[in-house]
């Protein structure tokens, strides 16, 4: 598999080259050329040639405003040389302009990689650009059907309508177990990991980059997050049993680079008695790759959601999350907001508060992803 991979890259290394103005060979190529290069070392040069405000540029990602490129967009892009955008309805009117849009984003990026474009098009009630979008059913309904193959059927269709447009990230399939509203394929996690497993499947013949949501999991839930904090009460042994077994079987099969997992806001005193999940380094270090071991893209929930954004300034949530272990901070609304989140980052790694040496380990899983998946 990873031979395949290696092969893999290096056709996607030659359409970034040509993206991006031949800037992966540049400084510090050596004597050697990209095609020489193992994917590792591509990725080794490619961080080493980023200043600091570049790497911390992409472990961000952001919203942006309107159906163009525009000059606060672009200000985000070139004075933060954001990683990536998610879009909502407000950036959506048809496929011909979806596409334009993120067209223009691309070639306005001026980075050495290309952007992560996503988006939350789940099916059911999570879903963008129904005027011209054919939206999924939601899961419960998919689950309920029992037809495993759907969720593979509709992961595909979603996948080639959104590479199609340059959407290369869907924040689906929500992995959650028993969830009350309509988003969970099951209450049994043995169903959602089997749902689970077939949607992830339709995304990687696409190679559609995916994110399992929502870790540890929320269906346990009961008050909104974007309002304010939620504690699941249930013990570690109940989470290992029922809502930690679709992300656990998906890190022990699948290939860590093909996905993210989106990290909650939710407070889980089993794993950590202070912090919410995407605040603590006891749930995204310790347990998600230190215990079950896995090795992708980490990824939060949007920082302007009330169960955090209540309880600390931006500054300090983007700090915290990646001090916690988290690879991309998401915050998706108001530039206001976006700015004070890069600026804390960066601030915190030119005062050493956070070490050149974890941007590096994120920024490599980033660049890492980028040139295996996107063209």
């Amino acid at each position: 598999m990873m031979k395949r991979r290696q092969a893999m890259a290096t056709g996607v290394l030659a359409a970034i080259t040509i993206f991006c103005g031949g800037c992966l060979g540049g400084a510090g190529a050596g004597s050697g050329t990209a095609h020489d290069e193992t994917l590792d070392e591509q990725v080794d040069r490619i961080v080493s040639s980023m200043s600091t405000s570049e790497k911390v540029g992409q472990m961000v990602m952001i919203g942006i405003h309107g159906q163009d490129v525009t000059d606060d967009s672009l200000y985000m892009l070139h004075q933060y040389h954001t990683g990536g955008v998610v879009l909502f309805d407000r950036n959506l009117a048809s496929t011909e302009q979806v596409t334009a849009l993120t067209e223009h984003l691309q070639a306005q990026a001026d980075q050495k990689v290309p952007l992560f474009i996503g988006i939350d098009e789940e099916g059911g009630d999570v879903v963008r650009g129904k005027g011209f979008l054919t939206p999924p059913p939601s899961q419960k309904e998919i689950g309920a059907a029992g037809e495993v193959t759907a969720a593979e059927e509709w992961a595909s269709k979603t996948a080639v309508s959104l590479k199609k447009m340059g959407i290369n990230v869907n924040f689906a399939p929500v992995a959650d177990v028993g969830s009350p509203d309509r988003r969970s394929y099951s209450t049994d996690p043995d169903q959602v990991t089997k749902f689970v497993q077939a949607a992830a499947q339709g995304y990687e013949q696409n190679r559609e980059l995916y994110a399992l949501k929502h870790f540890p999991g929320i269906g346990r839930g009961r008050v909104d997050s974007h309002q304010e904090v939620s504690e699941i009460t249930a013990s570690k042994d109940e989470l290992m049993q029922q809502d930690i077994v679709p992300f656990r079987t998906m890190i022990d099969e699948r290939q860590a680079e093909d996905y993210f997992i989106l990290v909650s806001h939710l407070k889980y005193p089993a794993l950590d008695a202070v912090n919410s999940a995407s605040q603590s380094k006891a749930i995204m270090t310790d347990f998600l790759r230190g215990e079950l071991g896995f090795n992708g893209l980490i990824i939060t929930d949007d920082m302007e959601m009330g169960a955090v954004s209540r309880h600390n300034g931006y500054r300090q949530l983007g700090v915290k999350a990646v001090e916690a272990g988290a690879d991309i901070v998401m915050i998706c609304h108001e530039y206001q907001h976006e700015t004070e989140l890069y600026l804390g980052l960066l601030d915190a790694v030119e005062q050493g508060e956070i070490s050149e040496e974890r941007i590096d380990e994120s920024v490599k899983r980033i660049v890492k992803a980028k040139l295996l998946h996107l063209k």
